[in-house]
């Protein structure tokens, strides 16, 4: 008796497995309609923030919104979280003073960081503050009030000094912490210590 139990089973196992079989090569004619299990897993709704569109009446086809989110088709974060690998930098802007008495590099200073270092600044500073630091780029021909970066005052600045004022701005530059990584702040910074200040 047992026996026919494990005939049973195995043909009943066998049986789902096999309706579950996307393997055209082998079977390529379908007769009849195959059983897909968990076929959400295999055609799941897009949700584009993007391009969201919320008329279901007037665009069926084209409707794509998450009726279990409120509406939104992205989850906003839970209060007070950060992204995975992302340090927050809570320093006050105001805190100017203390950031360049205590902000140490994490990084060691090398050639192929300063290299990384220049062309960060060419991309993000030199269209103010000149290929050599001298306040000269094509936005100090229209606005004044630029820095400098090679007079006595800033030369005498650490190396914290230029991250803080990067990451939260100073005076008309704003703060271009949504733009450069920490990472790549500290590279500008030495980059201008190193070779723009040094070279002087």
């Amino acid at each position: 008796m047992k026996w026919i139990l494990y005939i049973s089973a195995t043909l009943f196992i066998a049986s789902i497995f096999s309706a579950c079989n996307h393997n055209f090569d082998h079977i390529p004619v379908h007769e009849n309609t195959r059983w897909e299990f968990s076929p959400q897993m295999y055609h799941s709704e897009a949700y584009e923030p993007v391009t969201q569109v919320v008329d279901r009446e007037n665009y069926p086809e084209s409707y794509n919104t998450s009726p279990g989110n409120n509406g939104m088709n992205v989850r906003m974060p839970v209060p007070n979280t950060i992204k995975r690998g992302f340090t927050p930098y809570n320093v006050d802007k105001d805190s100017l003073n203390w950031a360049a008495a205590n902000l140490k590099s994490p990084f060691t200073v090398t050639e192929e960081l300063l290299a990384e270092g220049e062309v960060l600044y060419k991309r993000y500073c030199s269209h103010c503050h000149g290929d050599q630091g001298k306040a000269d780029g094509k936005v100090a021909e229209k606005f004044k009030g630029i820095a400098d970066l090679t007079q006595d005052r800033l030369k005498a600045a650490s190396e914290g000094h230029f991250f803080h004022v990067i990451s939260k701005g100073k005076g008309r530059m704003l703060s271009h912490a949504s733009q450069i990584s920490q990472e790549e702040r500290w590279k500008i910074a030495h980059y201008v210590k190193e070779k723009l200040q040094k070279t002087e």
